[in-house]
């Protein structure tokens, strides 16, 4: 009577074995290495919640080429860097947000302009507040 045998796993068709590690291990590193170099290159995985039909328009605009350079214009226009001011960054000394809405900016600086050092202030913050007046005040400072 002949004995089932069972297959030898040392002998085994596929792909030689050329590390002593398993091949789950071998992932396992080889996607700690990958978030490694992300991470060095600044890049940073963010979990956001969505609806269902919005996640599939997500996944396509990230797959545009522009979609990097369009989402930091949106965030340009949407966020203030409060320490990029001198003078945002004086009226928001009791804040500990690094950001700040735009509207909100604008509101700050239309309600305590008489704290605002227009002298001193750079063409940078002085086109902010333009760009700001432009869009949430019609043009108009209400100062």
């Amino acid at each position: 009577m002949l004995k089932a045998m069972k297959p030898d796993r040392t002998t085994r068709p596929g792909r030689p074995k050329t590390s002593p590690l398993s091949r789950r291990e071998q992932l396992r590193l080889a996607k700690r290495a990958q978030r490694e170099r992300e991470r060095d290159a600044g890049m940073v995985v963010v979990p956001l919640k969505l609806a269902a039909h919005d996640v599939e328009r997500v996944r396509a605009a990230m797959a545009r080429p522009e979609f990097a350079r369009r989402l930091r214009g949106l965030l340009d226009d949407t966020l203030i860097e409060i320490a990029a001011h001198e003078n945002l960054a004086a009226l928001c000394w009791n804040r500990r947000d690094r950001y700040l809405g735009a509207e909100e900016a604008f509101r700050l600086y239309e309600r305590n302009w008489r704290l605002v050092d227009q002298r001193g202030m750079k063409p940078a913050e002085r086109a902010l507040i333009e760009r700001l007046a432009a869009r949430y005040g019609n043009g108009v400072l209400n100062v």
